[in-house]
């Protein structure tokens, strides 16, 4: 248990310089945040302490990877915007001999045929860009209420000539009291480092920090949720100068020079709840604050920012549908399935 610990310091210690932090538009990978299956779109995106047997909530955290999620495999598609679409797959296995959950994983993400033109605007061609990563998990309990992961992800991207590839490394930590219906969990995302780059000018990964907290409702079949990312920067705002007057430019940043204070706090802040309706259907939805403000116009705001799903959860099939608002006209679905092979028989 000691070396392990170790392990996972060592590993912090060692990626953590190599990660700049950064926010969008400053990093590498960044299909490395897209939400992988429905219910990680309807809780927001970003949640590390969800208390659910959806096995793909291990794509958020590592150490929400547990023993109940042996044999599952979980198969979800993504139409996302511009016509871009996105498979992930992802398998469970507990060894009892480790006492050990392994989870394998791939992301694909296919950006369709795109015209290829030179500087004059002559049409030379076409090519097919994509991205993809393959990820392998780990998560352990530690005594009664602790769990903790880690998860290994190689990347691989190809745009015409250009072509890059990294490692990732996430790292995860629960603490669930079931007696009284709550779990906390704290994740680091993405530490890591560009192997290859595009151009000879290497890049960070997209580096985040996230803590929350899980309640489940004593008297209601209600869970809520807190989560808060980028927890290491207090303004992650971005303004459009074009846009909005009285901005500075700064580091690279376009930044608000009025004091708001309790808009900076609360774009850290993804909430969301779950409703158990019955025994087969629960209902998600989930609310983050940063996309309603960066994606939205304030004349135009509709539902930006929200995102709603349903599942049916039976012993044997798990369904789900999520749709996620990014901006009043633009909204994305998903479609996933999880199915518990071992409650077929298969193996």
């Amino acid at each position: 248990m000691r070396k392990i610990k170790s392990l996972f310091l060592c590993l912090f210690l060692y990626f953590q310089p190599a990660t700049a932090q950064v926010l969008g538009g400053k990093s590498v990978f960044s299909f490395l945040d897209l939400p992988v299956a429905p219910q990680l779109a309807a809780l927001g995106n970003i949640n590390v302490s969800q208390q659910n047997n959806d096995i793909a909530l291990s794509a958020l955290n590592p150490a929400l990877l547990r023993e109940s999620m042996h044999q599952h495999l979980e198969m979800n598609y993504t139409n996302y915007f511009a016509d871009v679409q996105y498979v992930h797959c992802l398998y469970g296995y507990y060894s009892s001999r480790l006492q050990t959950v392994f989870a394998g994983s791939v992301q694909y993400v296919n950006y369709g045929t795109v015209t290829q033109t030179d500087a004059a605007g002559n049409i030379q061609g076409t090519f097919k860009p994509r991205d993809m990563s393959l990820q392998l998990t780990l998560s352990r309990q530690y005594l009664e209420r602790w769990h903790y992961g880690i998860t290994l992800q190689f990347i691989q991207s190809n745009y015409q000539q250009y072509h890059s590839t990294g490692l990732g490394v996430n790292v995860g930590l629960t603490y669930q009291d079931t007696a009284h219906k709550w779990q906390a969990g704290f994740v680091a995302r993405n530490m890591g480092a560009q192997l290859t780059a595009y151009a000879g000018t290497k890049e960070p990964l997209p580096f985040d920090l996230q803590i929350g907290i899980s309640k489940k409702l004593e008297h209601i079949p209600l869970q809520l949720s807190a989560t808060l990312h980028h927890i290491y920067q207090f303004d992650v705002r971005y303004s459009d100068p074009g846009f909005e007057e009285g901005s500075i430019i700064t580091n690279g940043d376009t930044t608000n020079t009025g004091n708001k204070t309790a808009d900076k706090i609360f774009r850290h802040f993804v909430l969301a709840a779950q409703w158990e309706i019955g025994r087969y259907v629960e209902i998600t939805a989930g609310y983050n604050h940063l996309r309603r403000q960066e994606l939205s116009t304030p004349q135009q705001r509709g539902l930006s920012g929200f995102s709603a799903g349903i599942g049916i959860v039976t012993r044997k099939l798990q369904l789900r549908y999520t749709r996620s608002w990014y901006q009043r006209s633009a909204a994305l679905n998903q479609l996933g399935i999880n199915i518990p092979l071992k409650e077929w028989g298969v193996f």
